[in-house]
């Protein structure tokens, strides 16, 4: 029997992932507290099928809901399925994988399902790329009005179902479209081999805008791009390469992933991003992985741009979200919110809130009201107003040098 070679040189420290998950119900981004897996999982190997149990109960109450009439509750469970098929899909970085294969079927279809009870339009949308398609999600107005639109730029442990979520949607709720992408090595991009290397993405990005600029409902001189973790990345080079977006936010900085993402945090995302960008070979990997930076793109950007950043955030320390700040020659502005990390969900600083609904507000003042702040540092503390009150900061580090 031949014994399978390690992928990458870091697969020998699973078994740590392994206990980090039994202990703590998480596989990456540790300082969190709450549990992100379903139920107690003992291996990662579990995740898919605890995750695909609960988005099956999910899918039961949403059909059951569905049949009787009850469109608001079968409404949010399929959200609720949607998200639960979506994580049990992600942990599985094969190609061709039935089960992968199997559970993104049942994704497609509770997207589909939902949008037969949705309160406002939601459009599957195919954008030509590359003879092949980026499938995106649109969510329209109820009354369709010509208005902003917010592209959203995923992170690489997300898809374009993940955000906005169907129940609360924000950007309808603050008078704006928002698309969402799976964007190069993404959700469906993954199965389609469309991988994330190079400038596929900003390529993508832009045929996202093409695609927005045929829509009637779409304000094309107000198009906002909107992208967290990994997307925060995508999101300021997309902004370099097309001059096109009206506003830009990059939040849950992970501005330069050839920083600290692929060498000192979990295993898990050299893993999966090995597979995103169709690379197996280690060496070849580390190499492209080399160039994913911001430094030189982001002078480039024209937009006002805000970035939201966690203080203690491992995957960008404070210093290289300053330096990244520093190098914007746009108009700009930074939320720095206290004691934070990676993501920026359900946070004190917010009352509890995801760093999602004060963005939104952003972009409706940018894109709406045009109006925005001048080279403005905001460092939001947890017991403060947030940052739009009176927390002007100015750094006590700069680039280079080390944050504690």
């Amino acid at each position: 029997m031949t014994i399978r070679p390690l992928r990458t040189s870091r697969d020998n420290q699973q078994w740590m992932l392994d206990l980090a998950l039994n202990m703590r119900g998480r596989v990456q981004n540790f300082e969190r507290d709450e549990w992100e897996t379903p139920k107690r999982a003992h291996n990662y190997r579990m995740l898919p099928k605890m995750w695909r149990e609960s988005a099956e109960h999910h899918e039961a109450l949403a059909t059951t809901a569905h049949q009787a009439g009850h469109h608001a509750t079968a409404f949010e469970h399929y959200d609720r399925a949607i998200e639960a098929y979506r994580m049990g899909q992600h942990p599985i970085y094969y190609d061709e994988n039935p089960v992968k294969i199997a559970m993104n079927n049942k994704l497609v279809e509770m997207v589909d399902q939902r949008s037969l009870v949705a309160p406002y339009p939601i459009e599957r949308v195919e954008v030509p790329f590359d003879g092949s398609t980026i499938s995106c999600l649109l969510h329209l107005l109820p009354d369709r009005r010509k208005a902003p639109c917010v592209i959203y730029v995923p992170g690489m442990d997300q898809t374009k179902e993940v955000f906005p979520k169907g129940v609360n949607n924000l950007a309808i709720a603050r008078g704006m479209h928002m698309i969402s992408m799976d964007g190069p090595g993404q959700g469906s991009s993954n199965l389609k081999k469309i991988r994330a290397v190079g400038d596929n993405y900003e390529r993508a990005g832009a045929a996202v805008m093409d695609y927005l600029e045929t829509r009637e409902e779409v304000d094309s001189d107000k198009i906002g791009v909107y992208g967290v973790s990994m997307g925060s990345y995508w999101s300021l080079r997309l902004a370099s390469y097309d001059h096109r977006p009206a506003a830009l936010v990059s939040a849950v900085a992970c501005f330069n992933p050839n920083n600290t993402i692929f060498t000192q945090s979990s295993p898990r995302f050299k893993q999966v991003f090995m597979y995103m960008a169709g690379i197996d070979d280690e060496d070849e990997f580390d190499e492209m992985a080399r160039d994913m930076t911001v430094k030189g793109y982001a002078d480039k950007i024209s937009c006002p741009t805000l970035l939201v950043a966690g203080e203690f955030d491992p995957l960008c320390p404070l210093e290289d979200a300053i330096e990244v700040y520093g190098d914007l020659t746009c108009r700009k502005e930074m939320w720095v919110m206290e004691n934070q990390f990676h993501p920026l969900w359900h946070i004190d600083n917010l009352g509890g809130l995801d760093c999602h609904h004060y963005v939104l507000d952003w972009f409706r003042s940018a894109l709406l009201e045009d109006t925005t702040n001048e080279d403005r540092v905001a460092y939001a503390t947890e017991g403060g107003d947030g940052p739009f009150g009176d927390c002007e900061w100015i750094p006590t580090v700069g680039p280079g040098e080390a944050y504690f």
